[in-house]
């Protein structure tokens, strides 16, 4: 388990430090694209640390190994192959986070650092999660100061960051997220999340992730 932990640690250590760079390049190419003024160099993110991502992948594979069936989650009494199956699944969603979430990371530390930022809007995949969506849906909301991009395993969500004079817009697509929710969600308060995520399993074009 050490030697594969090292080595996992070495792919999410490389391919981090491209997503860092990635983010910067994005953030450079925003900021231009809106014609903000004055000088800034992005501050790029390291890879996470050590004990970070040993602590995400030992969760990853913790139904690999044998319980005592009275202590057993129901995933840890599959037969083994299962339980590899999952294990590397878990940690495939594991690693793609660590990684993306150090690109992720760049953008928002430009954003808070930069005078010329204001703050960012969330960036959804077409086949995002409800949770997912309703963030994108909501434009740029999210403030220079925010501390938190959350982010699950195998989200592929980013932030835009704007900058003063910069009218956002959201996109198409997040738009008839927006509409979705407005028309199906907004008028029912306590039960808006499973609505939501009705309507986007009955109307929206991208389907929800395991919806077909």
């Amino acid at each position: 388990m050490p030697d594969w932990i090292g080595a996992m640690q070495a792919v999410v250590d490389q391919y981090a430090r491209t997503s860092a760079a990635l983010g910067a390049e994005f953030y450079d190419a925003q900021r231009a694209a809106a014609r903000a003024t004055g000088p800034f160099t992005v501050p790029v993110a390291d890879p996470p640390p050590a004990e970070q991502s040993e602590a995400s992948l030992r969760w990853a594979t913790k139904d690999v190994w044998p319980r005592d069936p009275e202590e057993a989650t129901p995933a840890q009494l599959q037969p083994l192959e299962a339980r590899l199956e999952q294990a590397e699944k878990k940690a495939e969603q594991v690693a793609q986070k660590l990684v993306a979430d150090t690109g992720r990371g760049t953008v928002r530390a430009a954003v808070r650092r930069d005078r010329a930022a204001v703050g960012y809007a969330r960036a959804a995949a077409l086949g995002a999660c409800a949770f997912c969506k309703l963030l994108a849906a909501r434009g740029m909301v999210y403030k220079a100061e925010t501390v938190d991009f959350r982010s699950h395993d195998g989200c592929h969500c980013g932030p835009i960051p704007v900058f003063k004079g910069q009218r956002f817009e959201l996109s198409p697509q997040a738009s008839e997220w927006e509409r979705l929710y407005q028309e199906y969600a907004a008028p029912y308060p306590g039960d808006q999340p499973r609505r939501f995520r009705r309507a986007l399993a009955e109307h929206d074009s991208n389907p929800l992730p395991g919806s077909n």
